[in-house]
């Protein structure tokens, strides 16, 4: 059901992307404590590392159970779990002192939390309320307000780490994550009319619709595909911070790197969601990919510098979240919005796996090679792979094989 009264999509709009910016800034300045923890609870970065790759699978994972529960219970109930999760997860991650405290809190619990939060959450309700000519701009803002708390958040969580020391800003984290409650209410007023509306349709097993979904070639292609992306940002978000400090700059660079990175997605992200009303859904993701691959290969060919590290995080950055959008956008065109956040959370499902392996195997890297050269290389082969499965995805509607829309 779409609500055609500007004012009040509008105000759901405004709602939900405080709450993806708030989420996604949380998560994309963990990073900055990979370094700092690890000298003060004597860890390798592989300890950290294993439990913010462990977070990305949990956030995949619980990504897919909670747009299943978000499609039959509605989208309020998730949201309010994943801030429990997300501020119980931050607050714990603070007092953990051994590996498996750190993978319960830094890994389990937030990874829970950003699921419940995020992307698979508020993009379905919006391109559910909002009227379908204006489904791919809401998309586009969505996408792009994660990236305007990417760019405004871990600045800010980097002045906090130095002036008041990783424990407390940690603790400041988790307060402020309590404080996304306020805005799940806009949410709220209007969940109960998607619940409703949905209610109405036929309801197929979760079990079946994995199954029918499975069928489609091209969704299958979507979700290797996105293999690559989660691959490419999780391993940037938080190994970049540390690659710069080990080749001699100062740790505000790393986080200067991160901030660019969201700031000019603000702008990828809004275009391709733009875009992804226009033009072929598949040939931009196919452009995505190829200009990653190309980005990086240039990265490391020449020598590294201030100049040549905001150059990249600036490019990177343009084409970081802009593959949700197109993404999310295909997964709507193949099935409609029925059950689209349990089968965009499969999707992204395999963006997790993706973190989690960029992740962990720059951690593994380091610590037994002393390099991250290995997951660079590996960043641009992959990058040209997902190029390669687009192409050969088909954009058409696959909804009747549903038989509710």
């Amino acid at each position: 059901m779409n609500i055609e009264n500007k004012n009040a999509y509008i105000t759901v709009v405004i709602a939900g992307c405080i709450l993806v910016m708030l989420s996604f800034g949380f998560r994309a300045g963990f990073g900055l404590f990979l370094e700092p923890m690890s000298i003060e609870r004597n860890w390798g970065r592989d300890t950290l590392g294993l439990a913010f790759a462990v977070q990305n699978l949990a956030w995949g994972l619980c990504a897919v159970l909670a747009g299943g529960f978000a499609d039959k219970y509605g989208s309020v109930r998730i949201l309010l779990a994943g801030i429990f999760f997300y501020a119980l997860g931050i607050g714990g991650m603070a007092y953990s002192t051994t590996q498996f405290t750190i993978i319960s809190t830094a890994g389990l619990l937030v990874g829970a939390g950003i699921a419940g939060t995020s992307f698979g959450i508020i993009l379905p309700v919006l391109i559910k309320l909002v009227p379908k000519n204006k489904q791919g701009w809401a998309l586009g803002v969505g996408t792009a307000a994660g990236s305007l708390g990417q760019f405004l958040i871990v600045p800010l969580v980097q002045v906090l780490i130095e002036t008041n020391g990783w424990f407390q800003t940690l603790q400041i984290l988790c307060l402020s994550a309590v404080g996304m409650v306020l805005f799940v209410l806009p949410i709220a007023k209007y969940g109960k009319v998607i619940s409703q509306q949905d209610s109405k349709l036929p309801s197929l097993p979760i079990g079946e619709v994995v199954a029918i979904a499975l069928r489609v070639p091209s969704y299958v292609l979507l979700v290797f595909g996105f293999f690559v992306c989660g691959f490419h940002l999780a391993f940037i978000t938080v190994h970049m911070p540390a690659y710069l400090t080990d080749s001699g700059f100062s740790a505000y660079l790393g986080a200067l790197s991160i901030s660019i990175i969201g700031l000019c997605n603000i702008f990828g992200a809004y275009y391709a969601g733009v875009a992804s009303s226009t033009f072929s859904k598949r040939r931009i993701l196919i452009a995505i990919y190829l200009a990653r691959a190309i980005a990086i290969t240039f990265f490391l060919s020449v020598p590294i510098s201030t100049f040549s590290v905001l150059i990249f995080s600036a490019v990177m950055g343009f084409l970081w979240l802009a593959t949700v959008p197109p993404t999310s956008g295909l997964v709507a065109a193949f099935f409609g919005t029925r059950y689209m956040a349990f089968l965009y959370g499969i999707v992204f499902f395999s963006h997790q796996v993706g973190s989690f392996t960029g992740v962990w195997l720059g951690s593994w890297l380091y610590e037994n090679f002393g390099s991250y050269d290995g997951v660079w290389v590996a960043g641009i082969l992959l990058g040209l792979l997902a190029a390669v499965l687009h192409f050969y995805i088909s954009e058409k509607s696959y909804s009747q094989k549903l038989q509710i829309f």
